[in-house]
């Protein structure tokens, strides 16, 4: 029926029985209505699963007809090339090989083609990864419904969570929405709200949302696959929408000028977008280390784990750091200080703050005079 794109994806994805009575397939003579599922991470794959498990049920109104991903990506030290998440849980739950499509861009004649011939009514966006033309979102007649992992308009882009964690927010979500050429801007369905404690990372929080996300999804399909969400769904506020651009390597350097409560934020960078850099950029930081000889030499660290303090005793030097309990107390801006307690040199394992002053054996530790690129400003609308 449908084509894999290059010979090795067909090697890859089309050695699976291509029977249409396998899991999900769209089997002849039924009612059930076609949906389309795209995704690539695996939060992704965890809303696929459960798009599965409804499908198998007798009283199911819809099939998964097919899986759209991302091509196969080099991972690893063998730089053996993968399939993403959704597609090694497609094939682990013997979906047929033919019908997992993994363009490398989504307006692709062969696979609009393919797409074509699949009849989606509907499709499900949850992280895919790729730009949806207007020729893909006229094909499905019920349209293309996105999970979004903030409560939109907020956080519009491929980084919200990432975002979200970053700015200190107390209240996050998930959103329901149709997809239109727009960036993350069509009518909400519905969303659902998720309260954040100052510990929580990225990726647990991603999955969090995700799986709220999946159960939103399951109370909304009768509606979307009537057609009556399209007249309760709200369109988006645009006075109110912030943005939540990619996350880059240079983010993840911290300035010691800024606030600590900043600067502890930034532990929540995990980026989701790259499925095969779960802790990237994660965060750094350059320090002096001064020998009994008054001879200074840079140190970089990657920092674990912190905590922020709103006051620091500064009875030495303002830029000595110092070690008390169990943390590194790094002089910061306003006065406050970032309590770092677990860290990791380079080519080293991590370690405890602890471990790492006893083994300076008497050397000075000053934070770095030296500023890195600022943290991104809060983007509203234009």
């Amino acid at each position: 029926m449908a084509r894999c794109s290059p010979p090795l994806l067909r090697r890859l994805f089309c050695c699976a029985a291509k029977s249409a009575s396998a899991a999900g397939a769209g089997a002849g003579g039924t009612s059930k209505k076609n949906i389309v599922f795209l995704g690539s991470p695996q939060v992704a794959a965890s809303v696929l699963e459960t798009l599965l498990v409804a499908s198998e049920s007798p009283d199911s109104a819809f099939q998964v007809a097919a899986v759209v991903t991302q091509p196969p990506a080099a991972k690893n030290r063998g730089r053996k090339l993968m399939p993403s998440a959704v597609a090694q849980l497609a094939l682990d739950r013997g979906f047929p090989g033919d019908l997992i499509f993994t363009p490398e861009r989504a307006g692709e004649e062969a696979f609009l083609s393919d797409l074509k011939e699949v009849r989606p009514e509907l499709c499900i966006t949850a992280a895919y990864g790729n730009i949806l033309p207007q020729r893909f979102l006229d094909i499905p007649p019920y349209g293309t419904v996105n999970i979004h992992p903030s409560l939109l308009p907020l956080y519009r882009g491929a980084a919200p969570v990432q975002r979200a964690l970053q700015d200190g927010v107390e209240e996050t979500g998930v959103s329901l929405a149709y997809t239109v050429r727009a960036l993350d801007a069509g009518p909400v369905i519905a969303s659902e709200k998720f309260t954040v404690d100052e510990y929580i990372k990225a990726p647990e929080l991603l999955a969090i949302l995700f799986n709220l996300g999946s159960k939103l999804l399951l109370r909304e399909l009768p509606s979307i696959l009537d057609g009556s969400a399209k007249e309760k769904a709200k369109p988006q506020d645009d006075s109110k929408v912030t943005h939540a651009p990619k996350l880059n390597s240079d983010e993840s350097w911290l300035s010691f000028n800024q606030e600590a409560k900043l600067l502890h934020n930034k532990h929540t960078h995990p980026c989701y977008c790259q499925p095969t850099l779960v802790g990237w950029p994660g965060t750094r930081a350059k320090l002096q280390l001064v020998n009994q000889n008054g001879e200074p030499d840079v140190l970089e660290i990657k920092v674990i784990s912190t905590k922020a303090c709103a006051s620091c005793d500064k009875t030495r030097d303002g830029n000595e750091v110092l070690f008390s309990g169990n943390s590194l107390l790094i002089p910061c801006g306003g006065s406050s200080c970032l309590e770092v307690v677990e860290l990791q040199l380079p080519g080293k394992k991590v370690t405890t703050a602890r471990d790492f002053w006893n083994g300076l054996r008497g050397q000075k530790l000053l934070k770095s005079p030296w500023c890195y690129p600022k943290t991104r400003p809060k983007l509203l609308a234009s």
